[in-house]
């Protein structure tokens, strides 16, 4: 079991060495050493046992690793940590695959208080291919919540599944057409079944409880002590709300009282309903500036960035498309018809001419872009979004980035790195399972299919690799990404079982350097994180073994022992 040590963190000013380590530093030439120290919050010696000699009589703690490997803190560059805190709090049912054991799940919640409070039975993480054709039905959400309203989104966040009580609040009938960019599952007369897709998910949400500060601050504490028990430092919140009691407010009120231990880079929402795009930017523009506030009296102070600037907001995120496995990810090429389901290009959620138009502006006000673009048509789109806004206001570090990458044409691979777009990739998704199998490789034909996630190529192209796990849609353990990233198979499968696109797999190197450098990058940390350099935050992950010296097939079995955070222990096995 591991301990979360966020309540009783040492003093920062304390000398730790590290030493007879294997110290993968991240660094620019990717070299490696075997010690390191850090003093108030700051890396002081990276090196060899030279290096660290005169400290180690005086520090007030050495730690032998025993040939372990040292990484910076792995930061991951597109994740839901907060919304992930909350479900884990609720009915949550990520941890199942069948409908047996969604049922059995949900009746242990309701016979807990926290099941048996308020009258909404919420919760979340079911997998569609526990469901036939990926579409759950009310009726079995009827039979064990007959008389209060329940909803539950899937793993991915782009469908929900609801009770009839939930569709009868939310006003869903045979007579309510699908909201623009959303699709309600009906049966052969027009009865809603019980799934929603994207947008329609939205007419329940509009009725639920409001989400309150006080549970905004649960679920980021609960986020943060799961996160650094993975070896995860830092994050890019890929969906930033902004109001009151939103996910912006949160962070912030976190940073200010010192309850943020994580580095957090917020990619601000941008409203897909609201046309006025100069009104989206200048309101986008006071958020990020609020954030700069908050941190400036502190560091005109003169204090340690450490507890004054732990969360920026630097980023925009624009959702382009869905999902392949409801058919609404954007594609050039209509999926293959299967079982009598499929056909059609998917969806995109803004105009084309909207998408340039607002990319434009927003990199003019120096934000960074993060596309979440599953298809390859939504991939396009983002590319030449980047190419139109350059053509307009010059090149400029603005870091834009495409998350997700599912299908991209080969002739767009080439352009990532011309365009200075980074790769956002969530590489635990690369690789045979039954979502995949069941509900995507059908639809995509056989060479579409093997295409998928084709991180290798854009590697060889010299894009900038950054590495997330979009967590609560999938586990936030950096080494299970890791792992699928090198061998293309996932945690956990037998040896010798068949990998998806192997020769879209990457150096293990390569792939640590995405989750610790690379989304340092993505999300400006880099200056002070992401690395093992003398001078940068002291963020550093001692794990238990180096899977550097082992068989591929044993890198999902790595686990982290301690994590520090600017040189505080804020984990420990």
């Amino acid at each position: 079991m591991g301990t979360a040590l966020i309540a009783c963190m040492p003093d920062v000013s304390q000398t730790t060495v590290i030493r007879n380590a294997a110290v993968f530093t991240a660094d620019a030439a990717r070299s490696w050493a075997s010690a390191l120290a850090f003093r108030d919050g700051r890396l002081v010696a990276v090196g060899g046992d030279a290096e660290v000699a005169d400290l180690v009589a005086t520090a007030d703690e050495v730690v032998d690793a025993d040939g372990a490997l040292v990484t910076p803190g792995f930061i991951d560059a597109h994740m839901h940590p907060i919304q992930g805190g909350i479900e884990r709090t609720r009915c949550d049912l990520s941890g199942a695959t069948t409908t047996q054991e969604y049922a059995e799940l949900l009746r242990a919640y309701l016979a807990t208080p926290a099941g048996r409070e308020g009258l909404w039975v919420l919760g979340a993480g079911w997998s569609m291919e526990a469901f036939p054709n990926g579409l759950p039905t009310k009726d079995l959400l009827d039979a064990i919540v007959p008389d209060r309203p329940a909803y539950l989104p899937n793993r991915d966040h782009h469908s929900g599944w609801a009770n009839s009580r939930a569709l009868e609040l939310a006003g869903i009938d045979q007579y309510t057409p699908d909201p623009p960019g959303g699709v309600i599952t009906r049966d052969g007369d027009g009865h809603p079944t019980g799934a929603l897709h994207e947008a329609a998910m939205t007419l329940v949400e509009r009725v639920l409880p409001p989400v309150t500060a006080e549970i905004l601050a649960a679920g980021l504490q609960a986020a943060q002590e799961y996160a650094h028990g993975l070896g995860i430092t830092g994050w890019q919140d890929a969906m930033v709300s902004v109001g009151p009691a939103s996910l912006h407010e949160a962070y912030l009120a976190a940073q200010a009282d010192g309850r943020l231990s994580a580095r957090v880079a917020g990619a601000l929402w941008f409203e897909r309903d609201e046309p006025d795009i100069e009104a989206q930017v200048a309101r986008h523009i006071a958020s990020r500036e609020q954030a700069l506030a908050a941190v400036l009296p502190a560091t005109a102070a003169g204090a340690v960035d450490e507890t004054a600037a732990r969360y920026s907001a630097p980023t925009i995120k624009l959702m382009l498309d869905g999902v392949a496995e409801t058919f609404t990810a954007a594609m050039l090429d209509p999926y293959c018809v299967h079982d009598g389901h499929g056909g059609g290009i998917g969806l995109t959620f803004f105009e084309p001419e909207f998408v340039i138009e607002a990319v434009t502006a927003l990199d003019a006000a120096g934000f960074g872009i993060h596309f979440h673009a599953l298809g390859d048509r939504a991939v396009r789109l983002a590319l030449d979004a980047i190419a139109a806004a350059t053509a307009t206001n010059g090149s400029a570090d603005r870091r834009h980035q495409l998350a997700h990458l599912q299908v991209v044409h080969p002739d767009d691979r080439p352009r990532f790195p011309l365009l200075g777009a980074a790769v956002n990739m969530q590489p635990l998704w690369g690789c045979h399972e039954p979502q995949m199998d069941e509900l995507t490789l059908p639809f995509m034909g056989p060479e579409r299919g093997q295409e998928q996630y084709p991180f290798g190529d854009l590697f060889r192209y010299g894009a900038t690799l950054v590495a997330g796990s979009d967590w609560p849609v999938s586990s936030p353990d950096p080494w299970a990404g890791i792992h699928v990233a090198v061998n293309r198979i996932g945690p956990g499968a037998p040896l010798g079982a068949e990998p998806l696109g192997v020769h879209h797999a990457l150096p293990l190197g390569v792939a640590l350097a995405a989750y610790t450098a690379g989304s340092a990058w993505t999300t400006r940390l880099d200056d002070v994180a992401g690395s093992l350099v003398v001078g940068k935050a002291a963020d550093v992950v001692l794990h238990d073994r180096n899977p550097f010296d082992l068989p591929t097939h044993e890198i999902c079995e790595t686990r982290v022992q301690r994590t520090y955070v600017g040189g505080r222990l804020v984990f420990q096995r």
